[in-house]
């Protein structure tokens, strides 16, 4: 069969452009005569491979000098506890904003460590908003103040960054990662997960401010460690290579088709076919108040779930792939990643519209 349109919420789907491309090297790599997969992670290829994607991290994000760009394994659940560990080590406090299931695991995660409370959260209406915060929402001793940016489950995203003062501020950006532009300068660390926006899954990108590292607590795991990291060159031990490789493709995809100005663009227009459909629609309904809407996870609603059982089989049938929403919400929810083409989506819309005059 044919290429699908793949709404999965991670992993999700890559540039058709960089699969070719890793297809047509994926036996002879740069005439070295091997695969990336089994190619020296000490070797001089690869040890190009590393630094090119680091490089294009710095230039499409503008990554300020005093910022070290990692390479990490463990998936963002792992940063759930390095972070506090690394990081949580003056006051041993820290304020946490809940806005969904991913900020609350890590949270949750934190409390095991020091003294951690949530200042702000949705939870009361089931995280279809994002709260509103100021300064003085943070207590003033903290360590630092974390945040999930986009929250893949319940479709909601910051469109403010929070005002923390002098406090650092951490975000876990895993599904908005290079979808738009983001001053790195506002935070003291952001990572995320690669296999939402950026490569296959098995590698976190984290972006780190100098000043922020070696306080780590004695007794951290050296793999927990991110200056360990910083200072072996994310190479510790053996990175995920492939990934890494795959990363360097997909950035340098982003960067011709001209930047996060141009790809916020592009997900504003894929979004908007979307959001238009569903705000006009008698049958599907956004989950999301308006104003929070995310650019990259759209969950909605039927109201009927054997009619969301139809829906969710005949798109699938059609070629519209992992629509079905996180188990615990129910629902469809479409992922509408950078590599999601807008005729993905404008197709998705067209699917929906015959299944709505079909059911009515």
């Amino acid at each position: 069969m044919g290429r699908v349109y793949n709404f999965s919420a991670g992993p999700s789907m890559l540039p058709e452009s960089v699969l070719n491309k890793a297809a047509a090297e994926m036996l002879d790599y740069e005439g070295t005569g091997t695969s990336v997969m089994e190619m020296s992670h000490r070797s001089k290829a690869f040890q190009g491979i590393i630094d090119s994607a680091e490089a294009l991290v710095r230039e499409i994000y503008k990554v300020p000098d005093n910022y070290k760009v990692l390479f990490l394994q463990g998936g963002a659940s792992t940063q759930f506890a390095a972070i506090p560990l690394n990081f949580m080590n003056g006051t041993g406090k820290a304020d946490y904003i809940i806005t969904g299931r991913w900020a609350n695991q890590a949270f949750k995660e934190a409390k095991k460590y020091g003294d951690v409370v949530a200042a702000a959260s949705s939870e009361d209406k089931t995280y279809t908003y994002i709260p509103k915060t100021t300064r003085e929402s943070f207590r003033d001793d903290i360590d630092y103040v974390y945040y999930c940016m986009n929250n893949t489950i319940y479709g909601t995203t910051f469109k403010y960054i929070p005002d923390t003062g002098d406090i650092p501020l951490i975000a876990d950006v895993s599904s908005c990662f290079f979808s738009e532009p983001l001053d790195i300068s506002k935070f003291a660390m952001v990572y995320g997960g690669a296999q939402k926006n950026v490569a296959p899954a098995g590698l976190v990108i984290a972006i780190i401010r100098e000043d922020m590292l070696g306080h780590a607590r004695d007794y951290t795991p050296t793999m927990l460690d991110y200056k360990i990291h910083a200072d072996n060159g994310s190479m510790y031990n053996t990175p995920p290579c492939y990934t890494i490789y795959m990363c360097k493709l997909v950035l340098e995809w982003i960067k011709s088709i001209g930047g996060l100005d141009a790809m916020k663009a592009r997900n504003e227009a894929k979004a908007k076919i979307l959001y238009d459909y569903l705000d006009s629609s008698k049958l599907f309904k956004g989950t999301v108040v308006k104003e929070d809407r995310s650019l990259m996870n759209v969950p909605f609603v039927i109201g009927d779930k054997d009619m969301e059982a139809k829906f969710i089989a005949e798109a699938t049938e059609a070629g519209f792939i992992n629509l079905k929403g996180h188990k615990t919400v129910g629902g469809m929810r479409a992922s509408i990643y950078n590599a999601m083409p807008i005729e993905g989506v404008e197709k998705l819309v067209e699917f929906m519209k015959k299944f709505e005059e079909a059911n009515s």
